[in-house]
């Protein structure tokens, strides 16, 4: 992945769920539920549950997203995911 940023979000930054928000493991994938905002998300798709939990552990999203097997391909789709949650509040930059 060459682009620092993907559909608004800034791949090279390092995030992590907001303190507020709770991911809950579904036969489906995860919910997470932010407690400030009450709003609810639904992770359908197994591979960005794996990324967001994954997320701490990484000095990136983008190697967040690589260490996910998310090929150079197949990043903008979940790059538009990790915009959607950081727009909502759900995911925070670490240091904010």
């Amino acid at each position: 992945m060459t682009a620092m940023t993907m559909d608004g979000f800034d791949l090279e930054a390092r995030w992590r769920l907001h303190p507020k928000v709770a991911l809950r493991p579904e036969p489906f994938g995860a919910l997470l539920y932010h407690f400030g905002t009450r709003k609810l998300s639904f992770l359908k798709n197994p591979t960005i549950v794996k990324i967001v939990e994954s997320l701490p552990q990484y000095p990136t999203a983008a190697a967040a997203v690589e260490a996910a097997g998310v090929t150079a391909a197949g990043a903008a789709q979940y790059a538009k995911a990790l915009a959607t949650l950081a727009d909502s509040h759900m995911l925070m930059r670490v240091g904010e």
